[in-house]
């Protein structure tokens, strides 16, 4: 009789224990949501991230809205979701900025590998390698025999110290063993003024911003600076394939949330946000930034490969002794 009533005592106990689960679980979402962008309005992320909380909100069945919160090169809002309730309400749009931030910076308002978690990485893209028309140089190797010769002579441009045209040079000249003056200006838009004007000789920059004047003559691009080419640009060569195994450095946004946020919530996001950079509204975004749509990672797969790539930026600061300027 015991070994009998055995069976129904623990089905009981089961589906109390799933009634009393049931009951603690808290539904999602249960109030307005916020998708912070770091950045001014008008950039890529702050288009990105609004084209994501617009869709979301639609999707989930809450008001959802976008605030910018710029400042200490994107730090005032990354510590401010960083520091939010881990309840999946608070969002923030990262790009890039956040590994090479972390990478030149011990003094962060934030941990940036243990205060916040990935939610989805959402898009990928290139950028360009590109010289002053005036430089006799019409491909990568060229471009090093020409560095390694006039050693120290050659000026690239960047939009700062430590952002990342900065870092993806410095990258380039450590693994091609040359010596490149860098020039930093406050800003992406006059690095490319300077070098149109031939002020400087190089700049990595992204489509956005250097395209037109590629497309004018007015900058030459020799290739992209991700492993493969870009579906968008087939004819340029990899750097990697150019002379530089190995050399890769990508743009990309993607959705973080504060550490500690529910695995089901994270897994919810990461769900519905997948299924809205499917549509072709969101790939033509991506489109327009010289980017393309990421389909299938998950949150885990994310938030590893922040961890890899601040540690590999880490690296690079340290080996090349990258300082804040």
């Amino acid at each position: 009789m015991r070994c009998a009533k055995f069976p129904c005592l623990l089905a009981g106990a089961l589906a109390l224990l799933a009634a009393i689960t049931a009951a603690h679980a808290q539904p999602f979402p249960t109030k307005t949501l916020r998708m912070i962008v770091p950045a001014t309005p008008g950039g890529s992320s702050d288009l990105v991230g609004r084209l994501i909380a617009e869709h979301l909100q639609k999707r989930l069945g809450q008001a959802m809205v976008t605030e910018n919160r710029p400042g200490a090169g994107q730090a005032v809002g990354t510590a401010f979701v960083a520091k939010s309730e881990p309840d999946g309400h608070t969002l923030l749009i990262a790009t890039v900025t956040y590994a090479t931030n972390a990478a030149l910076s011990t003094k962060l308002p934030y941990d940036p590998i243990n205060d916040l978690t990935g939610v989805a990485l959402v898009g990928t893209g290139p950028m360009l390698l590109t010289v002053h028309p005036s430089l006799l140089v019409r491909n990568v190797k060229e471009l090093i025999a020409l560095a390694r010769t006039r050693a120290g002579t050659l000026d690239y441009a960047s939009s700062g110290a430590g952002s990342i045209p900065h870092l993806a040079m410095e990258l380039f000249a450590g693994m091609t063993k040359t010596s490149v003056m860098h020039v930093p200006y406050k800003s992406i838009t006059p690095a490319v003024t300077a070098i149109v004007a031939g002020e400087v000789q190089i700049l990595i920059v992204s489509t956005p911003s250097g395209g037109p004047m590629i497309k004018a003559n007015r900058l030459r691009a020799l290739a992209v600076t991700t492993p493969k080419r870009a579906a968008f640009l087939p004819e340029l060569p990899t750097v990697a394939e150019s002379g530089v195994p190995g050399y890769d450095v990508s743009t990309w946004w993607g959705i973080l949330a504060p550490a500690k946020t529910p695995a089901a919530i994270v897994t919810r996001l990461n769900d519905e946000i997948r299924k809205i950079i499917a549509t072709d509204e969101a790939k033509a975004v991506f489109t327009a930034n010289g980017a393309e749509a990421v389909l299938d990672m998950s949150a885990q797969n994310f938030t590893a490969m922040l961890a890899n790539e601040i540690g590999v930026w880490r690296k690079i600061v340290k080996e090349r002794g990258i300082k804040m300027e």
